[in-house]
C-alpha cells in the first residue's frame, strides 16, 4: 500500500507533464508568422507575437469591442472613408495606450479575426481622436488616415479620430496598411455588423 501511494502521485506528475508539452507543442504548430516584412514592422509584429493569445491581449488591457466587423461595398459614397471591399475583424481597444505620441510596439489597438471556436491575431492598429491631435500623426513613416466618426456600432460615432491599420499577421490584397482586408470573413452570427464605409469628418 505504501509503495502504491508513491506510484500514483509520480504517475499523476508525468500525465500532467504530458498535456502540458503537447499543449505547448500545438501553440507551436498555430503560432502564425505572417507576410514578408520590412525590418521595422518585422521588429514591431516580434514585440506583439505574445498577443496571439488574445487573454494576453486582456491582461495586458486590450479589452474587446467583441462586434466583428466588415465592409462588404467598401467606400461608395461621397464622403465616406475610400475603402475596398473587405473586412477589419474583432478589435480590441486599449485606452490606457490613447495619447498624442505614437510608439510603433504599442498600438491603442489589436484586431482578430474569428477562425472556427477561436480569434487569430491578424493586425495591430494605431489609433488617435482628432480631440488629443488636430493633424494627422505619423508611424512608421506614414500618416493615419482620417480624420473619420468612430465605427459604429463598436465605438461611437461622435468618437472623430485617425487610424492606421497595419496587417502584421496576416496578406491584404488591399495592402499592407490599408484599413479593410479582403480575405477577412466574419461569421454569420448576431456580433457581426455589416457596415456602410465610415464617414470622413473635417478638421
Amino acid at each position: 500500500m505504501h509503495r502504491q501511494m508513491h506510484v500514483q502521485p509520480f504517475k499523476l506528475s508525468v500525465a500532467l507533464l504530458g498535456m502540458i508539452v503537447a499543449a505547448s507543442a500545438a501553440h507551436g504548430q498555430t503560432k502564425q508568422t505572417g507576410p514578408s516584412l520590412p525590418a521595422n514592422l518585422a521588429a514591431t509584429r516580434a514585440a506583439l507575437d505574445k498577443y496571439q493569445d488574445p487573454v494576453a491581449a486582456v491582461r495586458d488591457g486590450y479589452f474587446s469591442t467583441v462586434g466583428c466587423v466588415d465592409f462588404p461595398k467598401g467606400g461608395e459614397g461621397h464622403g465616406q472613408m475610400a475603402y475596398k471591399p473587405g473586412g477589419m475583424g474583432v478589435h480590441f481597444l486599449n485606452p490606457a495606450l490613447i495619447g498624442p505620441t505614437l510608439d510603433s510596439l504599442k498600438p491603442q489597438v489589436l484586431i482578430y479575426e474569428p477562425v472556427g471556436n477561436r480569434l487569430r491575431l491578424v493586425a495591430a492598429e494605431w489609433f488617435v481622436p482628432t480631440a488629443v491631435s488636430k493633424e494627422a500623426p505619423m508611424i512608421f513613416g506614414t500618416r493615419l488616415d482620417g480624420p473619420m466618426e468612430g465605427h459604429a456600432p463598436i465605438l461611437p460615432v461622435e468618437l472623430h479620430h485617425w487610424d492606421l491599420h497595419v496587417w502584421l499577421w496576416k496578406d491584404n490584397p488591399n495592402g499592407l496598411m490599408h484599413s479593410t482586408n479582403s480575405t477577412i470573413k466574419c461569421p454569420d452570427s448576431p456580433y457581426t455588423f455589416h457596415e456602410m464605409a465610415t464617414k470622413m469628418v473635417e478638421h
